[in-house]
This record gives C-alpha cells, structure tokens and sequence, in this order.
C-alpha cells in the first residue's frame, strides 16, 4: 500500500471540479457557517415536505486534501482524512463539528412534528423499569430506572418481595446525567459490590467497591478496565476483570484493543498489586470475559476473536495449586457455561450444532471429554442468554421462528415441561442458582414492556414480579409476524408492528443489524411505540448476519458473504411496499453501529427505495475501521482491508466509497456522538462529508453529533429522547407521516406492579 499527499501536476477529479464551481456560486466559508447558517436552514426547514428536492441545501465548506493509498493496484482518494483527528486536540475538526451541527439543529428544531414526539416519547419512557434481582447472602440486588431518570439506580432489598433501598444512585454523579452506572457483581455473602462508572459512554471503565450495609465506598480503585465483567472469588478477598496496559497521556481515546487480560484484585490493595490471571498472545486482537460458578469451584475465562465463538479456560480454585487448563482452543464456536454439579460442567455450545445443543464434561475423568446430554433441534435454535441451572434442573431458551419457548429439563436431561409466558415475546436476563428453588427472568415483546417473571423451578410456575404500566393502550396494538423471499430465494423472517386500525399503506419505519450474530428479537421499545401511535408501522427484519437461526445464519452475513445482509434488507423494504403496508415513497430506515454500515450500504445500492435513511454511529469506512480503537476485533466478522480478495469485498459495499454520483438519494440524518471510542465518530463525519459534496439530489444529508455521549450504553434517558425526537421528525417530514399533537393512547399511571 502506497500513501501520496499529492496528485501529479494537471490531474483533477470531477468531485474537485465541482466543489471548486460550488465554491464560485456563493458557498459559506466555515466560519460564515457559525454565524449564519442556523437562519438558513430554518428557513429551509419550514418549506412545505418534499420541497427541499428543488432548493439545495447550503453546507459547511469541508477542506479537501488529495490524500490517497494504492491498495492492490487500485488508487482510492481519501480527501477527508482530516477527519479522522481527535476533535479535543484538533481545534479544525472542533469547528467542523460546530458547523455541522449549527446547520443540523436549527433544521431539525424546526420539523413541525418534532415536540409532539418529544411529548409522546417522554410519556412513553415514563414507566418503571427493573431488572430480574440477583440474591446474595439472602440479599436480593436489581437495577431501577423509574423512567425518566437519567441512568438507571442499583437497588437492594433484604427479601424478593421487601422494601426497596438504594445502594447507588449514579444520577447524582454528574450535573447532565452522563456518568453510568454499568457492570456490577455482589461479593458472594452480599457484604459488598463491585461497581463500574462509564463516563460520557466511553467504554473505558473504573471499578470501585460499595459496602452494602453503610453505603460507604472503599479505597479500592481500579482502572482503565474496559470490555469487562466482574466475578467475585468464593471467599469474597476480590473479585477478576478485565481491563488494557494504561494508554499513553492524551491516547485514552484512540486506544486500540492489544493487551486485553484478566486480573485478581484483592480487596484492600492497590491496582499496582493486582495478580495477572489470563492473558493473550502478542499481536492477536482477543477480549477475555470471566465469571465463577455459583459453586466457586471454577474460575471460566471466555476469550473471543469476534469470530461468534470463544475459546474456555477452566481453573479449579478449590486446588491447592490452581492452574488454567483450557478445554476449548478454537474460537469458531459459541460455548457458554451453564452450571456445574460438582465436576460436572453442562455447556451450551453451538459446536457441531449450528443451532446448539447441551454437552457435559466431567472434569474428574483421566482424559475428560465432551457427552451430548441434549442434541441440537432441527425447528429451533437455543439461545445461551436465556438459559441456567436453576435448582436441580436446565431452563432452557430456545427460539422459533425469533419468538421464545422457555422449557426446563431434568440434570439427566429428561424434559419437565414447557414454562408458561404471558404470550410471545422473549426471555432472558436469568437470575438464579443451583440448588435454590427460586429464580427470576425477564420477558418483553413489540407489544410488551420488560416484565419480570419468578419461577418455582420444583413447580414450573410463574407469577408476576415486576411489571410496568405503559402511557398508551397496547390493546390498539398489533404484531404481526411475516415472512419474505430475498434475492436469493431465502426464506426472512419481519415483524409488522401498527396499529389496529391502520390497515392500508402508512409511512413505515424498518430497522434491522445483521451481523455479529447478534439476534433482533421482539422486545419493547418506547421509541417504536411513539412511531406506531402516531399510524406509522414500525417493521424489524431478522436479516442473515445475525444469530435469528444459528450459526449458519450468522456466517451466511459475513465476510464474503455481506451482500447477503443488503439483499435481505433491500427485499424486505420491497415486501412491505409491494403487500400494500407501506407507500412507495414512505419507506424510512433505521440501524446502528453495524446497523448503521447496513443503512448506508444499503442507500448507496438503492437509493431509489427510500425516502429517509438514519444511519447511527455507523460503520462507515471499510478500508481503515481495523485502524480505530476496537476496529481491529473486527476483521473476522467483516475481513481485512490487508488482504486483497477481502479488500475488494469490502470495497464493493463500503458506504463511504460507493456513493453513487448522480443518483437521486434520500433524506439522510447521520447520528454520532463525540466521545464514541467502539465506533469512532470519524466514519460518520467522513461519510457526512462526501455525502454534501457528492451531486446526489437535494433532499438534506445532515449530521448531528451529540457531545459528551458515547456508541449508546449510558446515554442519559433526556438525551435518548432529545435524539429520537429528530430522528422521528426527519423521517415523519420524508415519509409524509401526519404527527398529531391530539394523543392516540390511553393515559395510564406509570407504576409498578409486584
């Protein structure tokens, strides 16, 4: 690969020839930007829907280079590489922002639709939500957010069903509500918690520890963990973690993700004294999680090459010499440890079983190995997340067609019986142990906000431990689940979220990931439900990529096989237009981070399909994301831009390098946010860029950047809301959703039931 400053004498590029003629017709310099362009845009704002296609946008004048790299013989310009400076130590990339968002803000500000999804949102976020508690020492520990608040509180009570104490309450941390609180773990006897603080969504995190009965925070401190759990050793002297060699001054941002390994901190002592546990290979890109058996026997190290899968180090802590043995080496396949019965481990694996099975090992044998106890299901898929021993006995979680069936098996593995649910949906978030009858989890659909069931394991029954009210009638609600053929012939699942009475085509707002395994299932969202009440539908496609029907799904959306993922959504966005759910110039899209590279792959191969596009905090340049922070953990999902058949894949679809001149594109919002350090706020500010500088149509392709805000975990709710608000309006301005300010819902009081 060959780097150049600078094209030879006499070359120039038509995106160069026009950006110079644009400049001769009148365009802003940046600093006339900040101080006009907020009256610009609202006046274009305020123009009747569908008009900007006749009157172009003004944007900030970006400052174009003539970088450009020689990969495999092909030259590609990379004019915005300026972009990708820190904004704190880059006071040109500051302003740009600036300037960005001083065009962005007064436009969307003045979206006639705007607060009255502002009001709705607030109502329909406006219910209490708690986690399934976690019991120590007869301690029962679970998270609250009353709905409102801005981070969630950890609460503890001295039974399941006592009065609430808080323990930690991170609202008081900071004035605007962006510091989190985010993992946390119970010492065995309940006596403390470890806890993290996440900063203004950074994934850096520092560790502290909280004693239960007084409140009071102890001098222990641990930092610069990050990509990490918390596991407390049996006898409560520490807990493991997870964390990177402290970066440089200055370089805490831009850290990449080499070093990550597991240490012991022993309470009392200083980081400095922390005892090395686990750690990587030189030069591989690997992230370790790591958890204890209920028991304590076993220390689990998981260790991940984003691949889908893990390898397993098990250590026996009850040793008088614990020594790591690992049992799984190949990252390939998902394993999750379940239990254990004395040396007895019961795994969920997806090895030799695309859609998992359960295997047992026992550690005591000369030579242990692995025994099928239950085999993999040819209608279903099992989803390691839902699934525990609980009791004496396997709750399992499996997935058909995305929607959950929970089902307890005997130790031998006898089924029991299927457990009851309030109605489809999905389960997870399981709270219980090996030996206690008792056990919590969660359950939530499109239609259904996060409830949190107990279950009497010995009796398989359920009953209603928390459950919130929503500020609207789910009775006028409908889900409807749909299937659709891709381009392909593939079978894709989509689920169709309106209201009853809405039964002709409507403005429609689809989202979708497809990728890293991960699995959209049916859960509540108060933003989807601000979208319905208003008669748009809301649709989510379960597009390959993801983890919806194992692991050949998952692998037929990756690396090579990404176009899979566009064309599952591409067909998707057909379906709906051609079943009459949604009008030929009403389709809106949404996705993030890796739903946010779908969203702009998707605009360039298809312009002509939608009327708006949201992509968030995105994957957005395919050529340099193995350069950011945790980008190169990445390469196994998406490939290397270093290897010159992964290259061209990659170059085939990435949204920054294939948009597509002259083509008429949609309105397009691109949201990020400053101290984003997992996807890093570069890929949106360079895909931004040449968007408003490519001859694509005038519809507006904006950027708003959200300060002291991260990749989404630890968002303050106001901020959540603020940011779904423009969203919402952007697309219901495109799409030609009338936003009513009279309420379609039924006001219900936001309590909690128990």
């Amino acid at each position: 690969m060959t780097v150049r400053s600078s094209r030879p004498a006499g070359r120039i590029s038509i995106r160069r020839l026009r950006q110079e003629m644009s400049k001769r017709q009148g365009r802003l310099s940046m600093t006339q930007h900040l101080l006009g362009a907020a009256a610009t845009a609202l006046l274009l704002s305020n123009a009747p829907a569908f008009a900007e296609d006749d009157m172009p946008m003004t944007y900030p004048d970006t400052r174009q280079t003539d970088t450009e790299e020689l990969h495999f013989g092909v030259t590609v310009a990379d004019p915005f590489r300026w972009l990708e400076n820190d904004p704190r130590q880059d006071a040109e990339v500051a302003q740009w922002i600036a300037a960005q968002n001083a065009v962005s803000a007064p436009y969307l500000e003045g979206l006639s639709g705007r607060d009255v999804f502002r009001r709705r949102l607030t109502a329909m976020f406006d219910h209490e939500t708690l986690t399934p508690p976690v019991e120590r020492g007869g301690l029962y520990f679970f998270t609250r957010n009353g709905g409102l608040d801005n981070q969630a509180q950890l609460l503890v009570r001295e039974e399941a069903d006592g009065a609430n104490r808080i323990l930690i309450d991170p609202n008081t941390w900071s004035e605007d509500g962006t510091v989190a609180l985010a993992e946390w773990a119970a010492s065995p006897d309940g006596a403390v918690v470890a806890f993290a603080t996440q900063d203004s969504g950074s994934d850096w995190r520092t560790i502290r520890v909280i004693n239960t009965s007084t409140g009071e925070i102890l001098d222990d401190t641990v930092e610069w963990a990050r990509f990490t759990t918390i596991a407390w050793h049996p006898d409560g002297s520490g807990f493991y973690y997870s964390r990177f060699p402290e970066p440089e001054a200055g370089a805490a941002f831009s850290a990449g993700v080499e070093g990550h390994a597991v240490y012991f901190h022993r309470l009392g002592s200083h980081q400095s004294e922390d005892q090395l546990i686990h750690s990587a290979t030189a030069g591989q890109a690997l992230l370790h999680s790591v958890d204890v058996t209920p028991d304590g026997r076993y220390l689990i190290v998981y260790t991940s090459a984003l691949t889908g899968g893990v390898a397993v180090t098990v250590t026996d802590l009850s040793s008088a010499d614990p020594a790591p043995d690992t049992i799984i080496e190949s990252y390939d396949d998902r394993w999750l440890l379940l239990g254990n019965v004395g040396t007895k481990l019961f795994f969920a694996t997806q090895k030799d079983a695309p859609r998992g099975r359960i295997v047992t090992m026992d550690l005591s044998e000369a030579q242990p190995g692995f025994s099928e106890m239950i085999p993999e299901r040819p209608d279903a898929v099992l989803r390691e997340g839902g699934s525990a021993m609980l009791g004496d006995r396997l709750l399992l979680s499996y997935t058909i067609d995305v929607q959950s069936q929970a089902e307890l098996y005997n130790l031998d593995g006898t089924f029991e019986g299927t457990v009851p649910l309030p109605g489809p949906g999905s389960t997870g978030i399981v709270r219980g142990r090996p030996g206690a009858n008792e056990a919590f989890f969660a359950f939530t659909s499109f239609d259904a906000p996060l409830t949190v069931l107990r279950l009497d394991v010995d009796a398989n029954r359920t009953t209603v431990w928390a459950e919130p009210e929503i500020a609207t009638d789910l009775d006028t609600i409908t889900v409807e689940p749909h299937f659709y053929t891709s381009q392909d012939g593939t079978r894709v699942p989509l689920f169709v979220v309106r209201r009853k009475d809405i039964d002709g085509p409507a403005p429609t707002m689809l989202n979708a990931y497809g990728g890293f395994a991960i699995s959209m299932v049916p859960h509540f969202s108060p933003a989807a439900m601000a979208w319905v009440e208003q008669g748009g539908v809301y649709a989510v496609a379960n597009i390959r990529g993801g983890g919806e029907y194992g692991q050949a799904w998952h692998h037929a959306g990756r690396r090579a096989n990404k176009q899979n993922v566009f064309d599952d959504f591409i067909a998707a966005g057909e379906y709906l237009i051609s079943q009459g759910i949604t009008p030929a110039d009403g389709l809106a899209i949404h996705g993030e981070s890796n739903g946010g590279l779908l969203i702009g792959a998707v605009v360039n191969q298809r312009p002509d399909l939608f009327a708006a596009a949201l992509p968030g905090v995105g994957v957005l340049d395919m050529l340099r994301f193995d350069r950011f922070t945790s980008g190169a953990t990445w390469v196994e999902e998406f490939g290397s831009p270093a290897v010159k058949e992964e290259f061209q894949t990659l170059l085939s679809y990435s949204p920054l390098h294939t948009i597509r001149e002259g083509a008429r594109y949609p309105a397009i919002l691109v949201t990020t946010a400053d101290t984003d350090n997992r996807v890093v706020p570069a890929h949106s500010f360079k895909y931004t860029a040449t968007l408003q500088a490519a001859d694509i149509g005038n519809r507006p392709h904006l950027l708003r950047v959200e300060t002291r805000a991260g990749h989404g975990t630890g968002k303050p709710t106001n901020m959540v809301i603020a940011e779904f608000s423009d969203m919402w309006a952007f697309a219901a301005h495109w799409t030609g959703l009338e936003v009513s300010p009279g309420c379609r819902c039924s006001h219900l009081p936001s309590s909690t039931k128990y």
